[in-house]
């Protein structure tokens, strides 16, 4: 497997993401994984690593340039508020690493997913609301609120949303307010709600911020990444290992 840092930008700073491959004949399909809010770190690469053995190019998004990396949670909020402020922004910063991959040789320019990891999760979803050149989207443990929900109506792709059912900082009031924004579309939209699982489901590391919002658990995790998969296989026309 190759890992390498990979540059590239958006109209406002030099992003400084990692490009994960192996070699293969033929043009693959490409998917972009946006990290939570903390920034590119061990549970956004180790994922990545796990597509590409499912046969994926993966490029690990920077979501804030130069790949800075939240110092603590508290400047992790900062950098996400930042971001999120500037809804354009947002989108375009997303969509230069959608672009970015789809121009690598290696990948099928019609054939890229996105994901995300909590803010990481939002973000898919926003580039998504831009109308993006998109066949798959996934939302792990993300929020579901937009600036611009109205947008939903031009999404192209096909949406999985995974989401902890005792997850407080993603409350009902929201996951519904985004059912209903979806039903509103002729998207294809599907959303997998796992009890008992809270924010950052995905990620062991979770329980040790020792905060009660953020815990790991096994099932969720393995059942939603076979759920993206299963999604993969009905966009891409392909079975994943």
């Amino acid at each position: 497997m190759t890992k390498m840092q990979f540059d590239y930008r958006d109209d406002y700073a030099n992003l400084r993401g990692i490009l994960l491959s192996e070699p293969a004949a033929g043009r693959r399909p490409g998917v972009v994984l946006f990290p939570d809010a903390r920034g590119i770190g061990e549970h956004a690469v180790e994922c990545a690593q796990r597509l590409v053995t499912a046969g994926f190019i993966v490029l690990v998004a920077d979501l804030y340039g130069e790949g800075l990396t939240a110092q603590d949670m508290e400047h992790a909020g900062q950098l996400m508020g930042d971001l999120r402020a500037d809804v354009g922004r947002w989108r375009g910063r997303a969509e230069a690493a959608r672009r970015a991959l789809s121009q690598q040789a290696s990948v099928d320019p019609e054939k890229i997913a996105v994901i995300g990891y909590c803010f990481g999760g939002t973000t898919a979803l926003e580039l998504a609301r831009s109308g993006a050149s998109l066949m798959a989207v996934v939302s792990f443990h993300g929020g579901l609120a937009s600036p611009r929900p109205q947008d939903a109506a031009r999404i192209k792709a096909k949406v999985l949303v995974c989401h902890g059912a005792a997850d407080p900082l993603v409350p009902p009031a929201q996951v519904a307010a985004f059912e209903r924004e979806m039903m509103k579309t002729g998207v294809d939209w599907q959303m997998h709600i796992y009890g008992g699982a809270v924010h950052a489901f995905t990620n062991p590391a979770a329980d040790e911020a020792g905060v009660p919002a953020l815990a790991y658990n096994a099932a969720a995790d393995r059942r939603s990444w076979a759920a993206m998969l299963d999604l993969f296989s009905e966009v891409f026309g392909r079975r994943t290992p």
